[in-house]
């Protein structure tokens, strides 16, 4: 499939592209999670690879697109993850050589064996995979591309081997790095990238997007997602409802002044994956404190007269500790020890928060 930008960076893609002689050889490309950074890079790598671009943009039907439209373009690798590339549906070959998605027998108690699970980490090895293709002349004469995301997921050793590249980069290669928060990459290998901020498209523009691929209650969905559409079209397509029902029993116990069953909702809770629904408690977090302060909530604007009251009687000093506590989870959600006393915990500090009153009241 050919990649192409999506409506709202089409514009920033050309101006960009339009300047390739002086191109740096390593760009970070990030902004906020959601709004089609991956889709960008992706769409980068086809433009500098395409042998016939139109305004700076990839033409679609050179040979070069032709490769990349079918995954086997020899100057484009992309390393990412196993589990994202097992996300994507990509195993091995061709421009995904490096994902490093092979098994590996875990040697389990009693002689048994087991495949482990796929890597959330960009490895060393995958890195060290790319040697040989740098040493190599470029198929068509003109760049390779080496795309990593999420740039997060470097390790401190594999983010050290790339800087060790980067410091001497090969001829005729470009690195497009992706990531939702450069603040969490080694600041040395941010120092030999120039960045590439990327903005949120506009509510209008957003909306009419979702609208076109068949979302309803876009307004709803945009609201939840913060903003970003390709994470409001994600949640239209694997939520009930823009505001998760769990979110909704709670607030509506809440309300009511009432305690939860935390052993039966982290139950269900602990079957999904720590991130999302930590997500969903970090908006609410976020909304609840808005509205202890007196503002417009953010996220669940439907839920706005239950938050008012939440958040008021709780008061702005609990709203903003669960906000800022919840940040910690967060760090630490992809390896709970026990997924369901993990959720059982977060719960229960949320529900301390929103059933408190400010110290000094009745």
């Amino acid at each position: 499939m050919q990649p192409h930008f999506l409506p709202w960076h089409t514009e920033v893609a050309r101006a960009w592209l339009s300047a390739q002689e002086r191109f740096a050889h390593a760009w970070l490309i990030h902004g906020l999670a959601g709004i089609g950074k991956r889709e960008f890079a992706f769409a980068a790598a086809a433009s500098l690879l395409c042998e016939a671009p139109v305004q700076g943009l990839a033409c679609g039907q050179c040979l070069a697109c032709g490769w990349i439209s079918r995954g086997n373009h020899p100057d484009l690798k992309r390393i990412r993850p196993e589990a994202v590339a097992l996300e994507e549906g990509v195993e091995s070959g061709g421009e995904d050589e490096a994902i490093g998605t092979e098994d590996v027998a875990v040697s389990e108690p009693g002689g048994s064996s087991s495949k482990r699970a796929p890597s959330k980490d960009i490895r060393v090895e995958q890195i060290r995979a790319l040697e040989p293709w740098f040493h190599n002349a470029t198929h068509r004469g003109g760049w390779r591309v080496a795309l990593i995301y999420p740039a997060e997921a470097l390790t401190t050793i594999s983010g050290n081997t790339l800087l060790k590249v980067l410091e001497e980069p090969p001829a005729s290669t470009i690195f497009l790095l992706v990531a939702d928060a450069p603040d969490r990459l080694l600041p040395t290998l941010l120092s030999r990238c120039r960045r590439l901020p990327l903005a949120s498209p506009s509510t209008a523009i957003a909306r009419q997007w979702l609208e076109s691929k068949g979302v309803k209650n876009a307004a709803e969905w945009l609201a939840a997602s913060g903003g970003a559409p390709l994470l409001a079209k994600q949640l239209a397509d694997t939520e009930m409802s823009p505001c998760p029902e769990w979110i909704l029993e709670l607030l509506v116990l809440f309300v009511k002044g009432q305690a939860p069953d935390l052993g039966n909702m982290a139950d269900k809770l602990s079957k999904n994956n720590p991130s999302s629904w930590l997500d969903a408690l970090q908006r609410l977090a976020i909304d609840l404190n808005l509205c202890a302060h007196g503002l417009t909530c953010r996220y669940f604007p439907k839920q706005q007269p239950q938050l008012d009251l939440i958040g008021k009687r709780s008061g702005t000093v609990q709203m903003t500790q669960l906000s800022s506590w919840l940040n910690e989870q967060k760090r630490v959600a992809g390896h709970p020890l026990n997924a369901k006393l993990f959720a059982q915990s977060v719960l229960q500090r949320v529900s301390l928060a929103c059933l408190s009153k400010p110290s000094g009241t009745k």
